[in-house]
């Protein structure tokens, strides 16, 4: 029994399954990258936009975040690969099916919905910055525009550090369903693996080692800055 696990594993980690799994752990790492620095910015625009004096504004970020927290991720996946490129402009769906269609879409689908909840996590840390803080800077002429720039996003971003970090860890889990539309991420590769070889432990057993050291890497690299910053703010 041994010798069959340890002849398994000498299968999958040969050429050419260690390449499926290179491949998978590159694309995985690809993924959950530009879909990290995707949702950032669009949550920080949704806080700017909840917070804001018009009410279109906050309404618009209140509906966006109650739908990609509502809808089930996967349900958003499959609408952004099938059902928005029969809406897109022929010219753009050529473009984006020349540059990968799969990745791009799940990228898309993963940043969004990620936005969502860390919009909700900055939203926290600002409830918890006192009113005199926007007293303060209206005071010293700063725009609403300046005082959340400047004033009261990064004491926001400071206090949802935990949070967010969290978030980050789920990210990067949760890009395993980007495998449904074929996105040949580390799972995708291990069901390639496992159809070809048979060796149905030995290639999932693998896949969930890098896993888990994706994820102790990104809590302990998170926990890190957390507690800097937040010794930083004391």
């Amino acid at each position: 029994m041994v010798a069959e696990l340890i002849e398994g594993y000498q299968v999958v980690l040969s050429d050419p399954y260690l390449s499926f799994v290179l491949t998978g752990v590159g694309n995985t790492l690809l993924l959950f990258s530009v879909s990290w620095v995707t949702a950032v910015p669009i949550a920080l625009a949704l806080v700017m936009l909840r917070s804001s004096r018009v009410s279109g504004l906050r309404i618009f970020s209140v509906w966006y975040v109650e739908y990609h927290r509502n809808i089930p991720l996967l349900v958003q996946v499959l609408i952004w690969y099938f059902a928005i490129p029969v809406v897109l402009p022929p010219p753009v769906n050529d473009f984006i099916n020349r540059h990968g269609s799969e990745i791009i879409y799940a990228t898309i689908a993963l940043g969004l919905f990620s936005a969502a909840y860390m919009a909700e996590d900055i939203r926290g840390g600002i409830r918890a910055i006192p009113r005199g803080q926007y007293d303060a800077a209206s005071a010293i002429g700063l725009s609403y525009v300046g005082t959340m720039t400047w004033v009261i996003l990064p004491q926001a971003l400071r206090l949802s550090a935990v949070p967010m970090v969290g978030q980050t860890l789920i990210l990067f889990k949760i890009t395993s369903l980007a495998s449904v539309i074929g996105v040949g991420e580390l799972i995708f590769q291990a069901r390639q693996i496992e159809s070809e070889t048979f060796r149905v432990f030995q290639a999932f057993s693998v896949v969930t080692l890098c896993y888990m050291v994706g994820a102790f890497t990104i809590m302990s690299v998170g926990g890190a800055i957390a507690r800097r910053v937040q010794l930083t703010r004391r």
